[in-house]
C-alpha cells in the first residue's frame, strides 16, 4: 500500500472516530434541552395551575 492510500485510510478512520465521539455529546445536549423544557413546564403548571383548574371547573359547571 502506498503512502497516499495509507494516509487517506488513517484520515478517514480519524474522521469517523470523531463523528462517533460527537454522538455522545449530542445526546447529552438533547437530554439537557429536554430537562430544561420539563422544568419550564413544571414551573408554568405550578404558577398557573390553580387558574387553569378554575377555568376548567367553570366549563364543567356550565355543562
Amino acid at each position: 500500500m502506498d503512502r497516499t492510500t495509507e494516509l487517506y485510510i488513517k484520515s478517514r478512520n480519524a474522521i469517523a472516530a470523531r463523528a462517533a465521539a460527537e454522538d455522545g455529546a449530542t445526546a447529552v445536549e438533547y437530554g439537557l434541552i429536554v430537562a430544561l423544557i420539563a422544568a419550564i413546564i413544571v414551573a408554568v403548571v405550578a404558577v398557573l395551575g390553580e387558574s387553569i383548574r378554575d377555568a376548567f371547573q367553570t366549563v364543567v359547571d356550565e355543562l
